[in-house]
C-alpha cells in the first residue's frame, strides 16, 4: 500500500505543479462570460451554475470558464507538503509549503482587515448569493489550520500571527445565540447556521487559543461546540444544518465535523464530548461506505460518487486511526479504490461518477486534487508511523 500511495502522490504532485496550482472547481460556473444572460436573477444564476456543475461533460471551455487559482486548494497543498516534509525530511517540501503560505498571505480577502479567505468566483444557491472575495469560515478555518501546522512544525511566529488574525476575523462573524450554545455564521454578511462550518470555526479557535492562551478564542470555541454537539442526532449523525431545507446528512461534511471535534477535544484537553465523538465516528464508518470501500455521498444513497467524499473519507479515517483500529483498514480500502478508479493516467483525480458508471472527468484543483494530496499524504504518514511503531491504533 505504501508504494501505491507514493506512486499516486508523485503523479498527482507533478500534475498540480505543472498546472501552476490552477484548475476548475465544481461551483465556478458564474465566472462564465455568459452570465449576463441570467439577467441578474438568482434563479438564472443557479441554473447556469448547476448546468456547468452537474454536466458529465466539461462545458467550461465552451462557456468561457477558465482555470482559476484557489485559496482553499493552496491551503490543502501547504498542509500536504508539510506532512511530506515531516515524513521525508526533504527540504523542497518545506519550501513548497512556505511558497503556498506566502501566496495565501498575499491573496487574503481584500474585503477584510484581518486574514480570511474566499473563493475566486461568485456563488449562488437556493439560500442566496455571495460574491468572490466574500470570506467564509470554512475556508478561513481550514487555511488557518495549515498556518498552525506550519507554526508548530517550523517554529516561525509569522504563521501564528496569521492564524491569530484569522481567529479575530471569526470572532467578528454573526452568531446565533441559543440556550444550548452559539452557532458562528458560515457567512460574514448574514447569519447562516451550518454545523460543519461552526465546528470548523470552533476547532480553529480552540487550537489557536491553546497556543496563545486567548480566553476570548476559547470561550467562543466552547460555546460553538456546545451548539453542534447538543444537536447531534440519536444515531450519531448531524444534519448539514438545523433549518428544514438543510436537513440532509452527507459524507464529507460529516468528516469535517468529526475532524473538528477531535481537534477541539485535543486542544481543550477535555473528554466532555468523547462519547459524542465515538458515536459520530461509529455512524460515519457504518453508513458512508460500501463493502468495496466506495465512499457514498449520502448516508442513505451512494450516487453521485464524488472525489471530495473519497478524499475527506481518507483524511478523516486516517486521522482516527489512533482511536479506532478499523479506521486505518477502511482508509486504505477507500484509497485503493480511489487511486485505481478515479486517478487519470496523467495524475489528476476525476471529479465524479454518476449512475450507469458515467464519469465526469473534469480536472478540479481544490476539489479532488489538493484535498486528495493532503489525504493521501496523511495516510502515508500514518502507515509509516505504524510501521515504525510510533503509532499503534487501539480498539
Amino acid at each position: 500500500m505504501i508504494d501505491l500511495l507514493l506512486s499516486s502522490l508523485k503523479r498527482l504532485e507533478r500534475w498540480i505543479e505543472e498546472h501552476d496550482y490552477k484548475a476548475y472547481e465544481p461551483f465556478d460556473g458564474l465566472s462564465s462570460p455568459l452570465r449576463p444572460l441570467t439577467f441578474g436573477t438568482l434563479l438564472g444564476d443557479r441554473l447556469l451554475l448547476q448546468l456547468i456543475r452537474q454536466s458529465p461533460i466539461n462545458l467550461r471551455p465552451l462557456l468561457g470558464v477558465k482555470p482559476l487559482p484557489s485559496t482553499k486548494g493552496r491551503g490543502y497543498m501547504a498542509a500536504g507538503y508539510l506532512l511530506m516534509h515531516r515524513l521525508t525530511g526533504d527540504q523542497s517540501y518545506q519550501e513548497r509549503a512556505e511558497q503556498c503560505l506566502r501566496w495565501l498571505i498575499q491573496n487574503k480577502s481584500p474585503k477584510f482587515k484581518e486574514f480570511s479567505w474566499a473563493n475566486h468566483f461568485d456563488f449562488a444557491s437556493r439560500s442566496g448569493r455571495y460574491t468572490k472575495h466574500e470570506s467564509i469560515i470554512v475556508w478561513t478555518s481550514l487555511i488557518g489550520m495549515a498556518f498552525l501546522d506550519a507554526y508548530e512544525q517550523l517554529g516561525k511566529n509569522e504563521y501564528l500571527d496569521v492564524a491569530e488574525s484569522a481567529c479575530r476575523w471569526i470572532l467578528n462573524l454573526p452568531r446565533e445565540r441559543t440556550e444550548s450554545g452559539t452557532c458562528i455564521s458560515y457567512l460574514a454578511t448574514t447569519q447562516s447556521s451550518i454545523h460543519n462550518s461552526n465546528m470548523l470555526g470552533a476547532a480553529m479557535l480552540a487550537r489557536c487559543g491553546a497556543i496563545t492562551g486567548s480566553r476570548e478564542f476559547i470561550d467562543l470555541a466552547d460555546d460553538a461546540m456546545l451548539y453542534s454537539c447538543s444537536r447531534q442526532l440519536s444515531n450519531g449523525a448531524w444534519y448539514y444544518g438545523e433549518q428544514e431545507n438543510n436537513r440532509w446528512i452527507d459524507n464529507f461534511h460529516t468528516g469535517y465535523n468529526l475532524d473538528s471535534l477531535k481537534t477541539y477535544i485535543k486542544a481543550r484537553g477535555d473528554d466532555k464530548y468523547r462519547n459524542t465523538l465515538i458515536k459520530g465516528l461509529h455512524f460515519y464508518k457504518n453508513n458512508f461506505f460500501t463493502k468495496e470501500g466506495v465512499p457514498k455521498y449520502y448516508h442513505n444513497r451512494t450516487y453521485p460518487i464524488d472525489s471530495q467524499c473519497a478524499s475527506q473519507s481518507i483524511e478523516t479515517l486516517a486521522n482516527f486511526a489512533e482511536i479506532d483500529y478499523e479506521c486505518l483498514d477502511l482508509a486504505q480500502k477507500v484509497a485503493n479504490w480511489a487511486i485505481n478508479t478515479l486517478q487519470d493516467k496523467t495524475g489528476y483525480f476525476y471529479y465524479r461518477i454518476y449512475p450507469l458508471r458515467i464519469f465526469a472527468k473534469t480536472p478540479m484543483f481544490h476539489w479532488a486534487q489538493a484535498t486528495m494530496y493532503k489525504a493521501l499524504s496523511l495516510l502515508l504518514c500514518t502507515l509509516e508511523q505504524q510501521k515504525s511503531g510510533e503509532a499503534t491504533p487501539s480498539p
